[in-house]
């Protein structure tokens, strides 16, 4: 198969929430969009990790599950026909003299007058449970993109973090039984969170470690041990979530001559990178005050679309007209 050539005023890469409100706002500019994502779905994070889970910092919504969010903003963004590029990683970047062009691994090529990363946290893969990996997909599971998967189970969640006391949250009404195992005493998880599942009643074992799991062919029970007495508790469980967080990087975001501080792209007040035309929003991103929430993601995007309409057409005005304004 050749090489497939294809052209676009803005090529965002990253089809989570601020790629999808960037391929809205782009479309909304008047400029065509393609979006370009290693995926297979759009979604991003949300879909690939959490798409039951309710979100709580976006503006408008109490709360919202990460699949309906997603859903609102296919349907915002569709508006404009975004054309999407999904199963396709961004890997080599050429600079032209008006325009940048991607490449991506499966070599179809986008020629793009300005590109705007929103890749989130870059290629993740989840941190391995340190014993019972050959029960994974038997019980054993690093996301749950299906709560009902895991009605009447006895659950043992494995981890301190948000994820972790989040999904207690989400299981505690249809789950059997939920425990808790974490290494350490603290949490890592916010104390409001922690203190609601708390509240529910739910199993934690601290200063705690899965050492076995057991059961044939699927998961029956794990043994957990106490690092310090070492004594072991051997829990029932059908369901074990590892929460143990993620491995990820820039990947090929790395040898594109940007400004990159640990895993972050560091970016301007005009959401610019340090090359030419390509612009970045969303948690990928870096600068002094950065606060890591899809609400300001959102924020980010918008920002980034209107400096790269300007940086196309260098006659036209920053500012956006009022979308209330526009005939519905």
């Amino acid at each position: 198969m050749g090489v497939s050539e294809l052209k676009t005023d803005i090529l965002i890469i990253g089809a989570g929430p601020a790629g999808l409100y960037g391929s809205y706002y782009a479309g909304y500019r008047g400029m065509t969009v393609m979006v370009m994502d290693s995926l297979p779905e759009v979604g991003g994070q949300i879909s690939a990790m959490y798409p039951e889970k309710a979100i709580y910092d976006v503006a408008g919504h109490p709360g919202i599950k990460g699949r309906e969010l997603i859903s609102n903003l296919v349907t915002q963004a569709g508006q404009f026909n975004p054309t999407y590029l999904l199963g396709h990683q961004a890997q080599d970047l050429t600079l032209n003299t008006d325009s940048v062009t991607v490449t991506s691994h499966q070599g179809t090529e986008v020629e793009a007058k300005a590109v705007i990363i929103t890749g989130g946290i870059g290629t993740f893969q989840p941190r391995a449970l340190p014993v019972g990996e050959d029960y994974l997909g038997k019980g054993l599971v690093y996301f749950l993109p299906s709560l009902e998967e895991h009605r009447d189970k006895d659950v043992v969640i494995v981890g301190g973090g948000d994820s972790a006391f989040d999904w207690a949250l989400n299981l505690h009404s249809i789950a059997k039984s939920i425990t808790i195992v974490h290494r350490r005493e603290e949490f890592r998880a916010h104390a409001t969170t922690v203190s609601q599942v708390k509240g529910l009643g739910v199993s934690i074992l601290t200063s705690s470690e899965v050492t076995q799991i057991q059961g044939s062919p699927n998961v029956e029970s794990v043994e957990v041990t106490h690092k310090t007495s070492k004594e072991v508790t051997r829990l029932t469980a059908q369901t074990v979530v590892a929460a143990l967080g993620f491995i990820a990087n820039l990947g090929p975001f790395a040898k594109w001559g940007l400004d990159v501080q640990g895993r972050k792209i560091n970016v301007d007040t005009k959401m610019a990178t340090a090359v030419d035309r390509i612009y970045a929003a969303g948690d990928i991103t870096t600068y002094d005050g950065k606060v890591p929430l899809i609400a300001v993601g959102f924020g980010e995007a918008a920002t980034a679309v209107n400096n790269a309409f300007v940086r196309i057409n260098p006659d036209a005005h920053l500012n956006p007209p009022h979308s209330s304004g526009e005939a519905s």
